[in-house]
């Protein structure tokens, strides 16, 4: 007999004794059930949130405490290079300060030329403060809370 022969023949009767076993004897519902109590079902862990509030605005309060310190020594630094700049030219033109009551270009360009400054901010005064975003200091709380 061929081994052809044979699978054609035992295939069906080990495909009927298993189905026999496994679903008609309850040997699948079982296992099944044996699985499910190693699973021990439960409820699930729910991961609580504290309120971070607090420590939110506080690390705001020392970033915002920071940038404040840095600008103040920035502004000190301008103030001493400024100041060193005008000694050195005060001794050559008799402590006359050469930039008193002048204000910075309000435009650039080639002097003579009709064209000024190209760019985003041509036409922007360089005095002009900006848009004012202290408003948004209740957003990115929002925001940060809704981040976390």
């Amino acid at each position: 007999m061929k081994k052809s022969d044979l699978k054609k023949i035992l295939k069906p009767l080990v495909k009927e004794c298993i189905n026999e076993v496994l679903i008609e004897q309850g040997v699948l519902s079982n296992i099944v059930s044996e699985v499910a109590r190693g699973l021990n079902f439960q409820k699930p862990i729910l991961e609580s949130r504290q309120d971070n509030s607090e420590l939110i605005t506080k690390k705001h309060e020392e970033i915002e405490r920071r940038r404040e310190i840095e600008e103040s020594k920035h502004k000190q630094k301008l103030t001493e290079q400024k100041k060193a700049m005008l000694d050195s030219i005060g001794s050559s033109y008799n402590s006359v300060n050469l930039f008193e009551g002048t204000e910075p270009l309000s435009s650039g360009g080639i002097p003579g030329k009709s064209e000024g400054a190209q760019g985003p901010l041509a036409g922007v005064s360089p005095g002009d403060s900006g848009v004012d975003l202290s408003g948004l200091n209740g957003a990115s709380k929002r925001w940060n809370a809704l981040i976390k």
